[in-house]
């Protein structure tokens, strides 16, 4: 299918004080589930900081502070999300702090939550930098580069 249009998305890489990063679990409306880091898409009319400072205040609950931009998407993606989609993906990625992160409700438990079909869910885990591993913890392929990059700059960061 052609491509017709651009999704761009804004995702958040907050380590915490024990070398432990963020990581999302999620449900989504179409069935589809994949382990992420947090963020999501950007409204329309708003800068991909403003739009990542928002996504961790609805997913989070906490505040947020941009400390530098780590990666954009350098190679085509489309849409999961979408059957025969015609949206490319623009992913922007942010290193972020904050000094709430303790507040954010976590779990050790994959996917710990009740799973109902068309109904989007998700819950948060951290997991120690040293565990990332491409695939076997992260499911996006813009969010495995990223894991990519991670793991080889550390501990650069």
């Amino acid at each position: 299918m052609e491509l017709k249009r651009f999704n761009v998305r804004v995702y958040g890489l907050l380590i915490n004080d024990n070398n432990e990063i963020l990581v999302a679990d999620e449900a989504f409306k179409s069935g589809m589930k994949a382990t992420k880091f947090p963020g999501g898409g950007l409204h329309l009319g708003e800068g991909p900081v403003e739009g990542l400072i928002r996504e961790f205040k609805e997913e989070c609950g906490i505040n947020i502070h941009v400390v530098r931009h780590f990666y954009t998407t350098d190679f085509l993606v489309r849409s999961a999300f979408e059957h025969n989609s015609d949206s490319q993906i623009i992913s922007i990625y942010y290193l972020v702090n904050s000094e709430e992160w303790r507040n954010i409700p976590v779990s050790t438990t994959k996917f710990d939550f009740e799973y109902i079909p068309g109904v989007e869910a998700e819950s948060f885990r951290w997991v120690k930098l040293s565990e990332l591993k491409n695939e076997e913890t992260i499911t996006l392929p813009t969010d495995v580069a990223v894991v990519k990059l991670l793991t080889a700059s550390q501990p650069a960061l």
